[in-house]
C-alpha cells in the first residue's frame, strides 16, 4: 500500500462535489430559457443532476487549482469541468439503452429510457454531447480552442466511442492487450482529457500538460480495474446498480483475464505511477495524489 499523506480526502471530495453540483445546476437552469423544449430539458437534467462521483470534473478542477496555485474559480475551468460531466452523462444514458447494456438502474434510480422512453433518452444524450461544446466554446479565451480539441478527441471515434465499439465487438478476444486498449479508449480517454483540460485551463505549459496526461493515463486504468473488481466484489446497494453484470454479459474484465490478485497489483502500480507524475506539480501528498489512491479504495 502507498501512504501518500494525511490529507482529508472526504472533506475535499464533499467540497468539490458541492462545487461541481452548483456549477452544473447553474448551467442546467439555462436550458429552457435558451429555447430547449421542456421535456428535453427535464430528461437532460434528470440524468445530469442524478449525483455520482463527479470524478472527471473534480480532476479537471483539481489540476486547474494545482497549476494556478489557488482555487481557479475561472469560467474556463468551470465550463471545461461541466462539459466533461455532460459528455460522461450522455455516455451513461446511451450505455444503459436496450441496444447497449439494457440496464434498469443508474445511480440508484431508473435509467433515462425507463422514465422518458428510448427515443427521448437518445435525444437527451445527443443534446448533452452537443451542449458540452457550447459550454467550452462560450468565451473569448484562446485556450478554449485547445479545450474543444481535447474534448472532441477524447469523446470521439479514437476515444470513448471507439472504445465502446471495441467493448461490444462479437469477436473481442480475452487478451490483456485488447482489454487495455479498449479501456484506454472507452474510460481512460475522458479521464486523461479531464486532467489535460484542467492543466490547460489553469495555465499549464507543455511539461505540466505532459504530467497531467501521464497521471490521467495511470488513474484511468486504475479506475477501470477497480470498476471491474467492484463488479465482482461490490455491494449493489452502495453501487446503485446490480453487480455481476459483466460476467452475465460474457464481458472480458481484468479479474476474468488476469485474476483478482493480479488486477489489484496492476491497480496499485498505476496509483504509484500517478503519484510520481504529479509530485512536481503539487508536492507530496496533495489532493491529486490522494485522489489516485481513492480510485482503488472506493467502494462504489
Amino acid at each position: 500500500m502507498i501512504s501518500v499523506s494525511t490529507f482529508d480526502l472526504q472533506s475535499f471530495l464533499r467540497a468539490q462535489h458541492a462545487r461541481v453540483e452548483a456549477l452544473l445546476h447553474a448551467r442546467a437552469a439555462r436550458l429552457e430559457p435558451a429555447g430547449t423544449p421542456s421535456r428535453l430539458a427535464e430528461a437532460m437534467s434528470y440524468s445530469l443532476m442524478a449525483g455520482g462521483k463527479r470524478l472527471r470534473p473534480v480532476l479537471c478542477l483539481a489540476f486547474a487549482d494545482a497549476i494556478s496555485r489557488q482555487s481557479s474559480n475561472s469560467s474556463v475551468a468551470d465550463d471545461a469541468a461541466c462539459a466533461l460531466e455532460y459528455i460522461h452523462t450522455y455516455s451513461l444514458i446511451h450505455d444503459d439503452l436496450p441496444s447497449m447494456d439494457n440496464d434498469d438502474l443508474r445511480r440508484g434510480r431508473p435509467t433515462s429510457h425507463k422514465v422518458f422512453g428510448e427515443a427521448l433518452a437518445i435525444l437527451a444524450g445527443d443534446a448533452l454531447l452537443t451542449e458540452s461544446f457550447t459550454l467550452v466554446a462560450s468565451g473569448p479565451e484562446p485556450v478554449r480552442v485547445s479545450l474543444c480539441r481535447e474534448l472532441a478527441t477524447a469523446a470521439g471515434a479514437a476515444g470513448m466511442v471507439g472504445g465502446q465499439v471495441l467493448d461490444i465487438a462479437d469477436d473481442r478476444p480475452a487478451q490483456m492487450d485488447y482489454l487495455t486498449k479498449m479501456h484506454a479508449m472507452k474510460t481512460g480517454a475522458l479521464i486523461r482529457a479531464a486532467c489535460r483540460m484542467g492543466a490547460l485551463a489553469g495555465g499549464g505549459g507543455p511539461e505540466e500538460v505532459k504530467r497531467a496526461d501521464a497521471y490521467g493515463e495511470a488513474v484511468g486504468l486504475a479506475f477501470q480495474i477497480a470498476d471491474d473488481i467492484l463488479d465482482v466484489t461490490g455491494d449493489p446497494k452502495l453501487m446503485g446498480k446490480p453487480v455481476g453484470a459483466d460476467a452475465a454479459a460474457g464481458r472480458h474484465t481484468y479479474p476474468a483475464v488476469i485474476g483478482l490478485e493480479a488486477s489489484w497489483m496492476l491497480a496499485e502500480r498505476m496509483v504509484s505511477d500517478a503519484v510520481e507524475a504529479v509530485a512536481p506539480i503539487e508536492g507530496r501528498g496533495g489532493p491529486l495524489a490522494v485522489l489516485a489512491r481513492y480510485m482503488v479504495e472506493r467502494n462504489s
